[in-house]
């Protein structure tokens, strides 16, 4: 690991601890947190007072896979977003608190994206 990429990995941590600091996800308004990689993005509804996952999408999923062709960026991240949403809906949460993990919210970078899946699907942030 080169000193460039530590140094950035410290900056996320950084960003992430200092928004995990105002940000918990309780029973009634779970906290939706997202993680991006260089290939594949996921997100997951965590209530942090039990410490448990109660929805998880990625675009790993098996309902992901079955759409048209292999999706991948923005259209990836909006397809996340709809199916953590749809996923929400199933379990009667509506409403959750947005955890961007430390990732820059961009307008139009793919963290923004999965949040505007999410809210097309019916997730009110």
């Amino acid at each position: 690991m080169s000193n460039k990429t530590s140094g950035r990995m410290i900056s996320r941590r950084k960003r992430q601890q200092r928004v995990r600091a105002h940000i918990k996800g309780c029973e009634c308004r779970p906290r939706l947190c997202v993680f991006r990689s260089n290939k594949h993005v996921y997100a997951q509804v965590i209530d942090d007072d039990t410490r448990s996952t109660l929805a998880s999408a990625s675009s790993l999923s098996p309902e992901f896979k079955t759409g048209e062709g292999k999706k991948t960026g923005k259209p990836a991240a909006e397809a996340v977003g709809l199916l953590i949403a749809k996923r929400c809906a199933e379990k009667g949460i509506t409403q959750v608190v947005f955890d961007r993990n430390g990732f820059i919210y961009k307008k139009n970078g793919l963290i923004a994206t999965l949040a505007d899946g999410a809210r097309k699907g019916g997730l009110k942030f």
